[in-house]
């Protein structure tokens, strides 16, 4: 029989509980000022607003357990008092509203869930673009492209509110609005992709989740996997809309009056040794992280992937010389080697990518090897020699698509590597150029004042560290989507 803990909804609240819990510790840990030890009264009352509306989710998550004691379904006073707590918006808490816009639908489906999302991506990006109005000044591109955001998300909420609707509708209508919806994906909140397939597939209701299906309908079952794709698009979404609501001058540009500011509405995190904005630093800097840990691994996805399949396919003499190759790059330690490289070629973007890419290849080379030994032996590959096509179409129609998935999980979880070693490299003067806002060198600045601005040090270590565990969650969630064990 079904229990009430199997849905969707309760595992959300559950969880988010949790989250909100974490998060208004943590608010109330910035309330007090330890040297000398004061009280800021702003964030004390944030803390103590958010603190009663996690009590109130908390007894909402026990209404919904005693309640289901008579029946399973959630009843329409806690869908009510859900619906209340959307105010927690006001006070930051995305945790609650992400679950109570769980509960508010009575019949979740893919599209919805992924609308929820995205609905809380454009709330993060506008809510962090916002803190530049408390600047001496914006670009002169920040107030339209502010407005072009709040469109987007009057859009998505549309989108939310009415999916149903949209997803019934037919003819030019429909194509004419899914063509305006998918415009709303250049600002760069990649889960309108994710809606727009649920939209043109029309995906079933929860109680046909448990079939087998796609990834994209299994992941939304792990909330850490969609916190960590939640943080991901965000990321993408904010380096991509920095460039218009943003000033660079702040995170490039030398201000000796302003040299270690504390955190304050106008330097979010405070300013550096040489007055430049550690926030709108942190903000850009995700630019170079998310390049460098993507394009490190999408390259040597594509050549490790191509010399595993060759390697596989081929067998005897072929996988011996590639392989025996690649085990003696394999020998040799990745950091290492990156370190050799950008020490003897200079330290750039570039070079960068290419060290830690090189690197890489004999692991992504090994897993599409493996995975091709066992594609090939299978029949329909068999079939399809038997029937006269030769090697190169077999590869590429039948091989390479039936061994992607361990690949694609791997990529995720080496994106997270990447970032670590790029910021590594960074600290040590071995990655991206000095003057280039990277996360790692801002680390490096940080660390050199620990004892009297340790938050110089805290806020970018933060950054890479949840960056870092939203790859690797997501990746976990994609490994357990691909499992057909747990199919």
């Amino acid at each position: 029989m079904k229990s009430y803990k199997d849905t969707l909804a309760y595992k959300q609240i559950e969880f988010s509980t949790g989250l909100s819990l974490i998060y208004t510790g943590i608010l109330l840990f910035a309330a007090f000022d330890f040297s000398p030890f004061t009280v800021r009264p702003l964030i004390m009352i944030l803390a103590s607003m958010n603190g009663v509306a996690t009590v109130l989710q908390a007894l909402l998550v026990l209404k919904i357990r005693k309640n289901s004691k008579k029946v399973l379904a959630i009843n329409s006073t806690s869908r009510k008092l859900a619906g209340g707590l959307l105010l927690s918006l006001l006070i930051g808490n995305l945790f609650i509203v992400l679950s109570s816009l769980y509960l508010l639908k009575k019949k979740l489906t893919t599209g919805y869930i992924y609308a929820v999302y995205m609905v809380l991506t454009d709330l993060l990006v506008i809510g962090v673009s916002s803190l530049n109005l408390f600047k001496a000044y914006v670009t002169n591109s920040f107030i339209p492209f502010m407005f072009l955001l709040l469109f987007v998300l009057v859009f998505h909420l549309v989108v939310l509110a009415g999916y149903n609707r949209i997803e019934a509708m037919t003819g030019i209508i429909r194509k004419v609005f899914l063509l305006f919806f998918a415009a709303t994906t250049l600002v760069g909140n990649l889960f309108v992709l994710f809606v727009m397939i649920s939209l043109m597939q029309r995906t079933d209701s929860e109680t046909k989740m448990t079939r087998r299906k796609g990834i994209r309908e299994k992941i939304i079952r792990n909330q850490a996997s969609m916190l960590g794709l939640l943080f991901i698009v965000f990321l993408v979404a904010i380096s991509i809309c920095s460039y218009w609501t943003f000033n660079y001058g702040f995170a490039v540009t030398n201000d000796y009056s302003n040299i270690l500011q504390s955190p304050s509405l106008t330097y979010p995190f405070g300013t550096d040794n040489f007055g430049r904005d550690v926030f709108s630093r942190i903000v850009f800097g995700a630019r170079i992280s998310l390049t460098v840990g993507v394009l490190a691994t999408v390259i040597p996805l594509l050549f490790g992937g191509a010399l595993g399949a060759i390697s596989g396919y081929y067998g005897r003499h072929t996988d011996n010389l590639i392989m025996r190759f690649l085990d003696v790059l394999y020998a040799i330690p990745g950091i290492l080697l990156a370190i050799t490289i950008v020490a003897a070629f200079g330290a750039s973007t570039t070079n960068l990518i290419i060290a830690l890419s090189i690197g890489y290849i004999p692991s992504y080379a090994r897993t599409m090897r493996a995975n091709v030994i066992q594609v090939t032996n299978l029949e329909y590959v068999e079939a399809s020699r038997a029937i006269g096509n030769n090697h190169i179409n077999i590869i590429w129609q039948h091989v390479i698509p039936n061994s992607l998935a361990p690949m694609i999980v791997r990529a995720t979880l080496t994106i997270g590597s990447a970032i670590i070693a790029t910021s590594s490299l960074s600290y040590l003067g071995l990655g991206v150029e000095n003057y280039i806002p990277e996360w790692g060198n801002i680390l490096r600045t940080g660390s050199e004042y620990l004892e009297t601005e340790p938050y110089l040090a805290i806020y970018p270590g933060l950054a890479i560290i949840a960056l870092v565990l939203s790859f690797n969650f997501l990746g976990d969630g994609l490994r357990d989507a691909t499992d057909p064990r747990l199919s």
